[in-house]
């Protein structure tokens, strides 16, 4: 199978809710702007710079014991956790519109198999009382 055929047909279709979610990401420049800066700051590359930058401020920019730096990795901390908290809740609200959905689809089957099972039991018994009938 070709390339373009998979890119039309994934193996694993995407979850309703999971691709409403991505339009409603890529529409919204705020969602856009938390999203790229929760990932550098789960990254690795987020260490290392701030490896960098600490140490050169330690060793050249400032004498023991760093108040100015202490105030900025202070305001830090509190800006990354508050964007924590925010992928945080966007995960819940996803948690739940994705349970909401899958529910509902549920229900639905629940309600399609339940008059599947009695149409084929009128069906069936139609057909027994026809069978002992035409004996």
């Amino acid at each position: 199978m070709s390339a373009a055929v998979h890119a039309e047909h994934p193996v694993h279709p995407e979850h309703p809710t999971v691709v409403k979610l991505r339009i409603k990401r890529a529409e919204d420049v705020q969602l856009k702007i938390a999203d790229a800066i929760t990932a550098f700051a789960g990254s690795m590359p987020f260490v290392y710079v701030h490896i960098v930058l600490f140490a050169v401020w330690m060793l050249f920019a400032e004498k023991s014991p760093w108040p100015t730096l202490t105030l900025v990795v202070s305001l830090e901390a509190i800006f990354l956790s508050t964007f924590v908290m925010i992928g945080q809740n966007r995960a819940a609200a996803f948690q739940q519109a994705k349970a909401n959905h899958d529910f509902n689809e549920q229900e639905l089957e629940l309600k399609t198999n339940t008059q599947l099972t009695r149409e084929i039991h009128l069906l069936t018994t139609e057909l027994h009382r026809r069978v002992i009938e035409g004996r």
